[in-house]
């Protein structure tokens, strides 16, 4: 008599290695484990992020035509760009007060001390702030004259082509997740992504006329490729509201700004932000219907460690 079938190779049996039961044949077999599956407006919103990337690519796109053509002031772009960084470094001061004051009581300290301590953090800050802003300034000043002249031996076909492939690099490459630690570490991808808009800016400020103008755009630059991202995410983990309105704020003001420099680009713009923000969910959406992965016993063993 035939004994009973146990699934072990370390016993001697009277069936082959690779027999299997019918009854249990493909009964362990799982289809898209741990799948939750999308819904059309989370997507949206998540795909702002996206939107506004694109968006300040865009804006700084335009600013550099203004400047090139010369109906821009250099001068007016700078005290903008002040203006904005006061205005956005107020605004993550008052982000970060308001996490600080959103932690657990346990992790909080308590009485004179504790407002001492906060007091000397926040000045500390503050100064630390001032200080790397004021470096800033004074190395893109005295860059200005070398990068206006750094690529004057190219042709302008290849600093438009070279500028394009580094956009879209920034663009690929760029972290769109939603960060809430503030010890979270950026990617290589990130950085390599700020590096290519960085890298861009300065073909593109190579092509400006004054000194000025490109201590201006390189300013600007670096704050909507080096330090708005930091922010965005910061604001992303805030209000749906206010993420949505921003989302809208930034890429009304690229049409807008596209709209006196060419229609043609101006409707191609709208396109792509409307594209990016609501038909690719929408692919996303009805592409989640053939995602079929399967699992079984005969997968490669995942070590649970508790």
């Amino acid at each position: 008599m035939v004994g009973k079938w146990e699934k072990v190779l370390w016993r001697k049996q009277a069936y082959p290695d690779n027999y299997i039961p019918r009854g249990i044949f493909l009964a362990s077999l799982q289809k898209n484990p741990n799948w939750r599956p999308y819904t059309y407006w989370p997507l949206v919103v998540l795909s702002c992020s996206i939107t506004q990337h694109l968006a300040v690519i865009f804006i700084f796109l335009a600013v550099f035509v203004r400047l090139k053509e010369q109906t821009l002031d250099p001068r007016f772009l700078v005290c903008l760009s002040i203006v904005s960084f006061s205005v956005g470094y107020a605004i993550w001061h008052a982000l970060d007060r308001r996490l600080s004051v959103s932690e657990p009581v346990t992790h909080r300290l308590s009485g004179p001390q504790a407002a001492q301590k906060g007091n000397t953090h926040v000045g500390f800050a503050d100064l630390k702030a001032f200080r790397s802003a004021v470096m800033m300034f004074l190395a893109l000043m005295s860059l200005s004259p070398v990068l206006r002249t750094l690529t004057a031996a190219t042709s302008s076909d290849s600093i438009w082509a070279l500028a394009a492939v580094l956009f879209s690099l920034n663009a690929l490459l760029s972290d769109y997740t939603v960060i809430r630690q503030d010890n979270a570490q950026e990617g290589l991808s990130s950085v390599l992504s700020t590096n290519a808009a960085v890298s861009a800016s300065v073909v593109l400020a190579s092509r400006l006329s004054s000194d000025v103008s490109v201590f201006s755009l390189m300013l600007f630059s670096i704050q909507s490729f080096a330090l708005f991202p930091f922010l965005r995410r910061r604001l992303q983990s805030l209000s749906i509201v206010v993420w949505l309105l921003i989302s809208l704020g930034m890429g009304s003001l690229a049409v807008w700004l596209f709209a006196n420099l060419s229609s043609m680009v101006m409707w191609l713009i709208a396109s792509v932000l409307v594209f990016v923000t609501f038909v690719a969910p929408a692919i996303l959406l009805w592409a989640q219907r053939f995602k079929n992965i399967i699992r079984g016993p005969w997968d490669v063993a995942v070590p649970k460690v508790n």
